[in-house]
């Protein structure tokens, strides 16, 4: 991963190029930039179809289930 310097320093770059850069090229590279946009979310989807998955076999549960449980057992206690 980038640091914020070497990031900001290379959308500055990007951006150099851009504006001088053909309508026809910015189309492609806007073409481009949603092509990976939507294979990233692909993924992101497979990893998380994965884990839930994951979680149904082994038994464990989200954070948000285990927040709601731990609020239960809290709950019991006190009573």
């Amino acid at each position: 991963m980038k640091s914020a310097n070497e990031r900001e320093q290379l959308i500055k770059n990007i951006n150099g190029l851009l504006n001088q850069a053909y309508d026809s090229t910015l189309d492609k590279i806007y073409a481009l930039l949603q092509k990976i946009e939507d294979e990233e979310e692909e993924e992101e989807l497979k990893a998380y179809e994965l884990a839930k998955k994951s979680a149904e076999i082994d038994g464990s549960v989200s954070w948000e289930e285990a927040k709601k449980e731990l609020k239960q057992e809290i709950k019991k206690e006190v009573a």
